[in-house]
């Protein structure tokens, strides 16, 4: 199993990113909020997961041994595959997640999409035991760079990529994202201020998922 790859960042896309490890070129699939994270020629270290399939061998990066673990966890549930256990964290961190099933919140669930109030209720029901409470996780926050806001001058267009690559249209995550920006949850954003890809794509998650 790789667990975790270190290496210069040679290119970065919508759903992934590509590292170099000693001269190879590794095509590592992440959550937006790491995306936000790992910039082109810079150094990175992620933590990862091998899925193997018949036809497939597919890398997935995290920004902690944390994320990952749960990444894998999730994947033990019946019909939760590794692109809906993606789609669970690029919603909501680890912790949030542990809280979602500790609680039977389901609403917080089925804001993922993919996931129905059924689907959210088996959820639980399997993982509750699996999870644990909040605050369960190995505290390992990942490298510095991973844990810290990311400066990102294009954030905006980093969040719609989230966005529409989880499957919701391009003019409504236009949308959430100007909501969120009038409702001053985007605080100089456009000034050069540090903004939180992650968080603000959480944000407009939640928002997207309201009736």
């Amino acid at each position: 199993m790789i667990a975790q790859v270190r290496g210069t960042v040679a290119g970065v896309g919508p759903d992934g990113a590509v590292i170099e490890v000693g001269g190879v070129g590794l095509r590592v699939q992440c959550t937006p909020g790491t995306l936000a994270t790992l910039k082109p020629g810079e150094h990175a270290q992620v933590s990862t997961s091998l899925v193997v399939r018949e036809d497939s061998l597919t890398l997935f990066g995290f920004g902690s041994d944390d994320e990952r673990n749960v990444f894998e966890l999730l994947q033990t549930a019946s019909g939760v595959g590794p692109r809906l256990a993606l789609a669970m964290l690029a919603v909501h961190a680890p912790d949030a997640l542990r809280r979602a099933v500790w609680t039977e919140d389901l609403n917080a669930l089925i804001m993922v999409p993919g996931i129905g109030k059924k689907g959210a209720q088996r959820i639980v029901l399997e993982m509750k035991d699996r999870l644990g409470p909040p605050g369960e996780g190995d505290g390992s926050g990942g490298p510095a760079a991973l844990r810290s806001a990311a400066r990102v001058p294009l954030w905006r267009d980093q969040v719609q990529s989230g966005l529409v690559n989880l499957g919701w249209p391009a003019r409504e995550a236009d949308q959430a994202i100007a909501a969120l920006e009038d409702e001053g949850v985007i605080a100089a954003a456009d000034s050069g201020t540090d903004v939180d890809v992650a968080t603000v794509l959480r944000a407009a998650l939640r928002k997207l998922s309201r009736p």
